[in-house]
Formats: C-alpha cells, sequence, structure tokens
C-alpha cells in the first residue's frame, strides 16, 4: 500500500542524532502505514545505514537509507529523497530535530488535497537561561518565515519549482531560495503551527562563528536570483562597521610599516574600539563566563575580516555586485 506521505531526512554521519528523529517519528499518533521515512545521505556511510536498517527491523517503521555518491549538501539530499518519495504530501525536516507526536497528523490534517501546496510549521529552540552567542543565534530558527527543517509539499510543488537548488551546498538559504521560488510561481504557502519540531542546539566548537562566516557566500547566490525578495525579506550583508574594523585595522599596519605614529595609535585605537563594541553587543543576554567572554573578543576581532572575503567571494564566484 502506497503511504500518504513521505518524510524525508538528509543527513551526513550523526547516527546518534539521525537515531533520535527516527524514534520521534516512530511515535507519529497516525497509522505507521500511513507515512514512509526516507533517509538521505549525503555521501557513503555505512555506519548509519546499519543502524537505519536495524531500527527498521526493531521497530517496524517503514524507513530506507540512500546515499549520495559524493558530498554535495542538504539541498542535494532533499532532492534525492523525495525523488524517491511515494507519499501524495512530502514532509521535510533535519537530523537534529525532534518532531512532535502529533507532527504528520497536524500535516495531514492541514492538507486539503491541493495539486500544488506548501505547508510550513513551527520551530521550537530551547535555549538555557543564559545561551552562548551561538545558541542565541540558532533561536532565531524560531521566527523564519519558512525552513526546511519544518516542512511538507506536495510533488507537483517540487516538480513546478525544480525541488532544492543544488548549488547551496551548505545549509544555508537552500530553504529561502525555495521559498522564493514557490512566491514567484505563485503556490499557495500556508503555516501550520500545530505541525512543531523541537531543534535542540548541538554542542558548538570553540570559535564556531569563525566557520560559519563561509556560509555568507550564498548570500550572493541568493541575491543573484532574487534581488528583490532578497531585499524585503533579508537584507542581510556585511554591516558598515565591519568595513570600518577592516579600514581602521589597515591604516594601523600602513601607520606600522610608514612610520606614522598618529595613524598607528589612531587606526589600531579605533580598531580595538569598534571590536571591544562588537563583542559587547554579542555578549548582551549572553553567557559571561570566562571562556564565552574569550571566544566573542578573539572571533569579533575575526568575522569582520571572514564576512567580508566571503561575501566578496560569493560576489566574484555568482558574477553579481554584492557588496
Amino acid at each position: 500500500m502506497k503511504p500518504d506521505i513521505s518524510v524525508v531526512i538528509p543527513t551526513y554521519k550523526r547516527t546518534e542524532l539521525l537515531l533520535r528523529c527516527l524514534q520521534a517519528l516512530t511515535d507519529q499518533t497516525i497509522e505507521k502505514m500511513s507515512y514512509e521515512v526516507i533517509v538521505v545521505s549525503d555521501g557513503p556511510d555505512m555506519k548509519t545505514q546499519q543502524a537505519v536498517q536495524s531500527w527498521k527491523e526493531g521497530t517496524g517503521l517503514n524507513v530506507s537509507f540512500h546515499h549520495l555518491e559524493d558530498k554535495r549538501g542538504p539541498a542535494a539530499a532533499r532532492n534525492r529523497g523525495w525523488q524517491h518519495a511515494q507519499g501524495g504530501l512530502i514532509a521535510f525536516t533535519d537530523d537534529d530535530c525532534i518532531p512532535d507526536a502529533h507532527w504528520l497528523a497536524s500535516f495531514a490534517a492541514a492538507y486539503q488535497g491541493e495539486d500544488q501546496v506548501v505547508l510550513s510549521g513551527k520551530v521550537i529552540v530551547p535555549l538555557p537561561q543564559v545561551p552562548t552567542d551561538f545558541e542565541l543565534n540558532t533561536s532565531h530558527l524560531e521566527t523564519a518565515e519558512f525552513i526546511t527543517a519544518n516542512c511538507a509539499c506536495t510533488r507537483a510543488a517540487l516538480l513546478k519549482t525544480g525541488g532544492f537548488d543544488e548549488r547551496f551546498a551548505q545549509a544555508w538559504r537552500e530553504d529561502s531560495d525555495f521559498q522564493f521560488r514557490v512566491i514567484l510561481e505563485a503556490i499557495p504557502l500556508r503555516k501550520v503551527d500545530a505541525a512543531t519540531v523541537v531543534h535542540p542546539v548541538r554542542p558548538a566548537q570553540w570559535g564556531v562563528s569563525i566557520y560559519e562566516q563561509r556560509k555568507g557566500m550564498y548570500n550572493a547566490l541568493l541575491y543573484k536570483k532574487f534581488p528583490d525578495l532578497y531585499e524585503t525579506r533579508i537584507g542581510s550583508r556585511a554591516p558598515w562597521n565591519y568595513y570600518a574594523m577592516i579600514f581602521c585595522f589597515i591604516a594601523g599596519v600602513y601607520g606600522l610599516f610608514a612610520g606614522s605614529t598618529f595613524l598607528l595609535i589612531t587606526g589600531f585605537g579605533c580598531w580595538l574600539l569598534l571590536v571591544g563594541e562588537f563583542a559587547a553587543r554579542r555578549l548582551r543576554n549572553t553567557s559571561r563566563s570566562l571562556e564565552h567572554v574569550s571566544e566573542m573578543l578573539a572571533t569579533s576581532a575575526l568575522i569582520p575580516f571572514l564576512s567580508v572575503y566571503w561575501q566578496l567571494y560569493g560576489a566574484w564566484k555568482y558574477r553579481v555586485l554584492f557588496i
């Protein structure tokens, strides 16, 4: 019997998180025969494949495993997943999410049999009383207009939009790209607050914000494709103080090598003031532990350079004026 709903989960070498997600999907309130789960690994992953098979045998969940031949990102993994889906409605979540027990039932109740429709659920990000900067940034998922960690679409809607743009090779802006194509194709997009997933914040390595800057190049790609929608709904660019910090630092370096005491003191002095102000803003309403404070000071000095670099790299790569 063909399932009514297919659930697609992109993953890559995060077996424990995936199994937690599969447990939540096993506990759904609708009949197990009415839905299937399709796990797609972003590259070969024998450990996860074996875990999925064991889960299927142990729980009876209708779950299958597929993998990409090489690592190409979650957008490509989602495409592989929905192309194998048999359900009339195709839901998406991520391996680090925990769908509510009524998640699929809520989407099924909201779906009115339309040929083309996209449904968007609600995301909850639990935070400690005093979060870190990374945890606070992750919590912005709760207010995002549309994210692929919690949505459902008909196959016709996916076919009309072309699915997910695989040029977005990281988990960044590929959901907005899909949302913008849904808007331009005039496909109905409805919010279903009852369809809830919890998105716990994963433990992050020290300096995680430095590595996150690479994602900024995909802002340029999204802007190139949808300049008007990007400006009205996102508008994110490297802020003015990033350029100011870079300018002041360069002035200080020039003063050092040119023998100009004025430029040396003024340049580095202004740079330190701007870095301090940036770090203080990031520490507002976040943890004041010694480790976190030191991380904010160090990364606040580096982020402007990396953010501007990746933004300009994206502008060059995708041949678009994006400053």
